[in-house]
């Protein structure tokens, strides 16, 4: 007799496309008819990852269930751990989460509670210049009955265990992988919709959620330094739609193009010249790894693991976030190097095929799951 669906509970920040929401959906996606998934996003108009759910997969989205976020009370707390009881497991996702994972931390000693896993995958805005002290004494408090505190990145498990004070056998670092043989197709330009490539320019793009901790602005500004030459695409979305078609129509950038969200960056990835990542704070950004998959030379921020994670040479386009001046410059560097360009490509694609599989990051996660409800086999 086949063993019941697990029954899963997933507290995210919100469920806009991004780097975690790509990879919960993938797994979400790889297990099938083995796991039932229930959604609460603290921003509940957020979801637009669930397009990429595939159909057949039992997930739902309530509109009854406690909400995430509000005004700190035992009584809402406690609206949360009764609710955690319907399920086996409960997965949590960064900050906006973190209400939850403190109501399972206050009411484990008092309830019967599945086991809560805590993932953190970066910071917003709001600590991307350093973390709250506040916030740190919070975390380290409602950590305190998580199963596992799981990071993709060396500077969040850095962080896990001196700022929150997880003990290093809590923390487990689980690096993000692609199926990276599915980016080395040739990609069509005609499944951007409405991209209309500049004669004789390259193409610069990148995957983003729009919001402010990405800082767009700064991409435009430094491909805005190149117009002649460079051409611009961000493919996501996100409330810093204006302010980016802003901050292009001020620098003269009139080819910009923003086709919204897309799901299976693999067909599309490869059309880009050059990826652009220009964010005040990452970890370890999964769409940093699908473009080294795709053969592209990068130009980024040096935030989180970045640095460690594109090809060594690469590493000399990786330059300080507050310095516009080095980016641009990186920028044109690359754009007037047809022969740099390919061999950095080049090199991404090989690292990324040596070090950033999926099959290991799926497989980690299986056995971290499934040791935690003891149901080792029950995602594999």
């Amino acid at each position: 007799m086949a063993a019941s669906p697990l029954r899963i509970l997933h507290l995210h920040s919100s469920f806009s496309l991004g780097g975690k929401e790509v990879r919960a959906v993938r797994l979400m996606n790889v297990w099938g008819k083995r796991a039932a998934h229930t959604i609460l996003s603290g921003v509940p108009d957020q979801l637009g990852a669930r397009d990429a759910i595939e159909p057949g997969i039992d997930v739902a989205f309530p509109q009854g269930a406690p909400s995430l976020t509000g005004q700190s009370s035992l009584r809402r707390y406690r609206a949360l751990a009764l609710y955690m009881q319907r399920f086996d497991l409960v997965l949590s996702y960064n900050w906006g989460a973190m209400d939850g994972v403190m109501a399972h931390r206050l009411f484990t000693p008092l309830m019967r509670l599945p086991p809560l896993i805590h993932h953190e995958d970066g910071f917003n805005s709001d600590e991307a210049d350093g973390l709250k002290p506040r916030r740190n004494l919070f975390r380290r408090i409602a950590l305190g009955s998580a199963n596992a505190l799981v990071v993709p990145s060396e500077k969040l498990e850095a962080i896990a265990m001196h700022s929150w004070k997880q003990p290093p056998g809590k923390v487990r670092l689980i690096r993000n992988g692609i199926e990276v043989e599915r980016y080395e197709r040739i990609s069509d330009p005609a499944v951007i919709p409405g991209l209309v490539r500049t004669p004789g320019k390259l193409l610069v793009g990148t995957l983003a959620g729009l919001r402010p901790v990405k800082n767009l602005s700064r991409l435009v500004r430094a491909v805005a330094a190149h117009k002649d030459t460079l051409q611009l695409v961000i493919v996501g979305d996100g409330p810093e739609r204006k302010a980016i078609l802003a901050e292009a129509a001020s620098m003269g950038l009139d080819d910009l193009h923003l086709p919204g969200f897309m799901t299976n960056p693999w067909q599309f990835v490869g059309l880009f010249d050059i990826f652009g990542l220009s964010s005040d704070s990452e970890q370890f950004p999964i769409s940093l790894v699908e473009a080294m998959a795709g053969g592209c030379p990068v130009v980024a921020t040096d935030v989180g693991d970045v640095a460690q994670m594109v090809a060594s040479e690469n590493r000399p386009f990786i330059v300080p976030p507050g310095d516009e001046t080095a980016f641009s410059l990186s920028l044109g560097r690359l754009a007037g190097d047809a022969m740099l360009r390919a061999d950095i490509g080049a090199a991404n694609r090989e690292k990324a095929r040596h070090c950033f599989l999926e099959a290991g990051m799926i497989a980690a996660y299986a056995q971290l799951y499934g040791q935690a409800i003891a149901r080792p086999d029950s995602l594999l």
